[in-house]
């Protein structure tokens, strides 16, 4: 067994990749406890009784890692974002935008049946990818990686994209109506696909074969996400149920029920041991993901819960609604621990930034706003979108930000 490579996740931990029997393997490490204050010495040498990949001399390397991690949660939350750049970025609207690992560089998506790589420090448009015959509506970097890019069109295929040179490695064919939904396993070596005519697919990166398919659902498939370790798939549906599958065999191992309208988004939290789900049945729930046993109901919202996600240690739940309001929390006890207030609008997208520190919302009133989530109160207003924001993101490191909107412009901010 040979170790190869670190890859360093946010607050979540560290993936090992490592070589066995001549095939390449991972195995990620969680440091969900780490804080400012946790001597990294004594931690690693823990990781490194409990994991033998980690030899002696690998172990300066893994301090090295945990210490930035540690200098990451530690950096000042006082950050001030001012617009950066506009970035007109197609004529006709866009449909979504993503960001690479390291944020230095993101991509759109387009009813102009393109998606654009653009430089996030210069606002450069890098490349055009070409080739859908319609709408491209569901795009993604193969994070942490960031070398390829899928893109899942209204034109009923996905294709793989060389993120460097934009030549197009693979198309997808398969579906029978509209793909809305894609995700990379973090191994990177298949992608999912969610599609109108109710089934999943995964693809194989390296041949573009079809592996299988996941069939089950009675209505359109609107949301998918695997697991860290690349065993399991989720996908959420509009008949109101999720699935959970099983990545090697595609077999069904629970159906999710218990929401009573569509299902508006699904996720894994790090360790793979929970899931949340949010539905227009105005509520949002917990469900224990080895048993598909529902753990607990978030409620609180007035109307559709539009979005749902974890921290990036998955210990607090973040909740956005078409009630204009977004809730936070905590996973452990179930309990709401923060209410933002303030949007004029229905929130379509919530997400915290890496270090856990910050919210980021996106609204139908033609703002973004930062909060804290600790109290609930907002921190910044993100001004200037003249029409409804639908996508918003930010880097790794938690220090710029893009936002997608029904204006046909991107913006940067940093």
């Amino acid at each position: 067994t040979i170790l190869k490579r670190f890859i360093t996740l946010a607050a979540g931990g560290i993936i090992l990749e490592y070589v066995q029997g001549g095939e390449l393997k991972t195995k990620s490490i969680d440091l969900l406890d780490l804080s400012p204050g946790t001597d990294v010495g004594a931690l690693v040498e823990e990781i490194r009784k409990a994991e033998p990949l980690i030899t002696a001399s690998r172990k300066e390397q893994v301090i090295h890692l945990v210490l930035r991690l540690q200098e990451k949660l530690g950096q000042q939350e006082d950050h001030k974002f001012y617009l950066f750049k506009v970035l007109r970025a197609h004529i006709l609207p866009l449909t979504n935008v993503a960001f690479n690992k390291s944020g230095s560089c993101f991509i759109t998506g387009s009813y102009d049946r393109t998606c654009k790589i653009w430089d996030t420090a210069s606002g450069e448009e890098l490349r055009t990818l070409e080739g859908h015959r319609n709408v491209v509506y569901a795009i993604a970097f193969n994070n942490p990686y960031g070398d390829k890019i899928a893109t899942g069109s209204f034109d009923k295929t996905c294709k793989l994209w060389s993120a460097e040179t934009g030549k197009c490695y693979h198309t997808f064919r398969g579906h029978t109506a509209e793909i809305v939904c894609l995700s990379f396993n973090l191994q990177s070596t298949l992608i999912a696909t969610g599609s109108m005519d109710t089934t999943a697919k995964l693809w194989d990166i390296q041949n573009g074969e079809e592996v299988v398919m996941l069939t089950g659902h009675s209505a359109e498939i609107i949301a998918l996400s695997f697991n860290t370790t690349g065993d399991r798939i989720i996908t959420g549906s509009f008949d109101h149920t999720v699935a959970v599958w099983d990545v090697g065999t595609g077999r069904k191992l629970h159906t999710l029920i218990g929401h009573r309208a569509e299902i508006s988004s699904a996720q894994f939290n790090w360790d793979c041991s929970l899931i949340v789900t949010g539905s227009m049945d105005k509520t949002c729930m917990l469900w224990n993901a080895v048993t598909g046993t529902r753990v607990a109901t978030l409620t609180g919202h007035d109307d559709e819960v539009l979005d749902v996600c974890f921290d990036y240690t998955g210990q607090r739940i973040a909740t956005s609604s078409a009630d204009g309001s977004a809730r936070v929390y905590n996973a452990e006890t179930k309990k709401c621990i923060a209410k933002m207030e303030g949007h004029g609008g229905e929130i379509s997208k919530i997400c915290f930034n890496p270090q856990g520190s910050r919210i980021l919302t996106a609204s139908s009133d033609k703002t973004a706003r930062l909060w804290d989530p600790h109290t609930g109160q907002c921190i910044q207003i993100l001004e200037g979108h003249t029409d409804e924001i639908f996508s918003c993101a930010f880097n790794y490191k938690g220090d710029i930000i893009i936002t997608g909107s029904k204006d046909n412009t991107c913006r940067i901010w940093r």
